[in-house]
C-alpha cells in the first residue's frame, strides 16, 4: 500500500499542474464569453459557432506541436539528454510552417460559413471572428512545444506559469481590445481574436525566455541544435500528426453531433441542454486529463529506460486515481442536476429555460456514464500515446464515432425522445472505444514500441 501511495504521489505531482494549467485555458474561454455576452448576444452566438469549426485545423496543429512531450520523456528515461534539443528544434518548425499555413484558411472563411447558413449579420461576425482567431495558431503551437517540453522533463509548475500568463494577457486585452477602453480601438467581436492571438503571442515569449538559457543549452542542447533535421522531423510527423488527428477527428465529430443537436424538432431546446451538458462535461474532466497527460509522461520516462511493467502499472494507477474522482462527480450528475442547472437559468425566455430544466438531468445521467468512461479512456489513450501507438488512437478516432454516435443521432433526429437517444449513443460510443483501446493496452504491443528509435 505504501509503495502505491508512492506511486499515486509522485504522478499527482506531476498532475496538479496540468490540471490547474488546463482549468486557466477553459477560464480563459468562460471569459472571453462573458466579455463577448456583455457586447453583443449576436457575437457571443458567433464565437460559439466558430470555436467548434476553429478547434477542428487547431487541435490538428496543437497537438502535433506538443506530442515533443513523448519524445523529451523517452530521451530523459534513456539518458541522452543531449538529443533533446534538437528534437525540440523540429517541433517548433512544424509550428512555425502550422501556423503560417493556418492563416491560407482565412481565404475560404466566407465561402464555408456561408455554408453554415446562418442569418447574413452572424455570418458577418463568425468570418471576423475566425479570421481574427487565425493569428492565435502560430504561437499557440509555439506555447504548446514549450509546454511539451517542460511536461516531458515532468516540471510542469512551469506550464501551469505559461498558461497563466496567457490568460492573464488575454482578460486584459479583452477588456482594451472589445470594448475600445483607455483609449484602444473598439474591435468587438474582431477584439476578442486579436486579444486571444496577442495573448499567445506573450506566453510563447515567456515560454522561450524560460526555455533558452545557459542551464538548459548545457543539459539538453536548446540554443546550439537548431538546425532542421530531415529524418528527425519525419520522425516527430510520424508520430505526432496521427496523435494531433486523434483530437481533430473527436473534435470534427463532436461539432457534427452539435450541429444535429440543433436540427432536431425541438432543436432550441436540444441545442441548448446539450450545450450545458457538453460544457459541465468539459470542466468535469479536466483533474482526469491532467491525470492523464502526466501518465503520458511517465509512460514516455519508462519505455525510454525499457521498463514497460512500471509503465504499465503507471497507467493503471492513473485510472484509478481519475475514476475515484470521477465516480464522485458522476453521482453529483445524478443526484443534484438542479445544481449545474443553476449556473446557466436564465428567465429571458421562460418556456424555452422550462423546458431546458426537463431535459438537462436526463442528459446529465448519460454525461456522468460517459465522463466514468473517458476518465478511463483519456489515461489509456495518453499511455498508448506515450509509448508511439498514435497511429491506432488515431484510427479509432476516425472510425467509431462516426457509426456509433454521429449517424446514429442523424437516423433518430425525428423522433419525439431524440435528445436522450442521441446523447445515449454518444455514452455507446464511449463504451466503445474504452474497451477497444483497454485491449490494445491489454496486448501489450506498445511495450515494444519507441519513438526515439528507428
Amino acid at each position: 500500500m505504501k509503495i502505491e501511495l508512492a506511486r499515486w504521489k509522485t504522478l499527482l505531482g506531476i498532475a496538479w499542474p496540468l490540471i490547474v494549467a488546463n482549468s486557466f485555458w477553459n477560464l480563459q474561454l468562460t471569459i472571453d464569453r462573458i466579455f463577448l455576452g456583455s457586447f453583443s448576444t449576436e457575437a457571443l452566438g458567433a464565437a460559439m459557432a466558430v470555436m467548434g469549426v476553429f478547434w477542428v485545423p487547431m487541435a490538428l496543429l496543437q497537438q502535433t506541436a506538443s506530442y515533443v512531450t513523448t519524445f523529451v520523456a523517452q530521451y530523459v528515461g534513456a539518458k541522452e539528454n543531449e538529443k533533446i534539443g534538437p528534437c525540440l528544434w523540429q517541433s517548433f518548425y512544424v509550428s512555425l510552417i502550422g501556423g503560417v499555413a493556418f492563416l491560407f484558411l482565412n481565404l475560404a472563411s466566407p465561402w464555408f460559413f456561408s455554408l453554415v447558413g446562418h442569418a447574413a449579420s452572424i455570418q458577418s461576425l463568425e468570418i471576423d471572428y475566425y479570421n481574427s482567431l487565425a493569428y492565435s495558431a502560430l504561437p499557440t503551437a509555439i506555447v504548446a512545444a514549450a509546454s511539451g517540453f517542460f511536461t516531458g522533463l515532468g516540471t510542469t509548475r512551469v506550464v501551469m506559469k505559461i498558461n497563466f500568463v496567457g490568460l492573464l494577457l488575454n482578460v486584459i486585452l479583452d477588456y482594451l481590445l472589445i470594448f475600445g477602453n483607455l483609449g484602444f480601438p473598439k474591435l468587438g467581436i474582431m477584439g476578442a481574436g486579436y486579444a486571444t492571438a496577442l495573448a499567445a503571442y506573450g506566453a510563447a515569449i515567456y515560454g522561450c525566455i524560460l526555455l533558452f538559457n545557459s542551464h538548459n543549452e548545457l543539459k539538453y542542447r536548446i540554443l546550439s541544435q537548431w538546425k532542421i533535421k530531415a529524418s528527425l522531423i519525419g520522425q516527430f510527423l510520424k508520430f505526432g500528426i496521427p496523435s494531433g488527428l486523434q483530437w481533430a477527428l473527436e473534435g470534427m465529430a463532436f461539432t457534427v453531433f452539435l450541429i444535429i443537436m440543433g436540427r432536431l424538432k425541438n432543436g432550441d431546446v436540444a441545442l441548448a441542454s446539450s450545450s450545458i451538458a457538453v460544457t459541465v462535461m468539459m470542466l468535469s474532466v479536466l483533474p482526469s486529463m491532467g491525470v492523464a497527460q502526466a501518465v503520458m509522461t511517465l509512460v514516455g520516462q519508462y519505455i525510454g529506460e525499457k521498463n514497460p511493467e512500471k509503465a504499465a502499472q503507471t497507467t493503471w494507477d492513473g485510472v484509478k486515481i481519475s475514476s475515484l474522482y470521477m465516480g464522485s462527480v458522476a453521482m453529483s450528475f445524478i443526484l443534484f442536476p438542479e445544481f449545474y442547472l443553476s449556473w446557466f437559468q436564465n428567465q429571458d425566455n421562460a418556456a424555452l429555460w422550462h423546458q431546458v430544466t426537463q431535459v438537462v438531468p436526463t442528459l446529465l445521467k448519460v454525461v456522468a456514464v460517459f465522463t466514468m468512461l473517458d476518465s478511463m479512456y483519456l489515461n489509456v489513450s495518453f499511455a498508448l500515446k506515450g509509448a508511439g501507438d498514435t497511429r491506432f488512437v488515431s484510427l479509432m478516432a476516425l472510425t467509431v464515432p462516426w457509426p456509433l454516435m454521429v449517424l446514429p443521432a442523424f437516423l433518430v433526429r425525428e423522433y419525439d425522445n431524440a435528445i436522450a437517444l442521441s446523447w445515449s449513443f454518444a455514452a455507446i460510443y464511449s463504451l466503445v472505444i474504452t474497451t477497444v483501446l483497454i485491449l490494445r493496452f491489454r496486448g501489450g504491443r506498445w511495450k515494444t514500441m519507441s519513438v526515439i528509435n528507428g
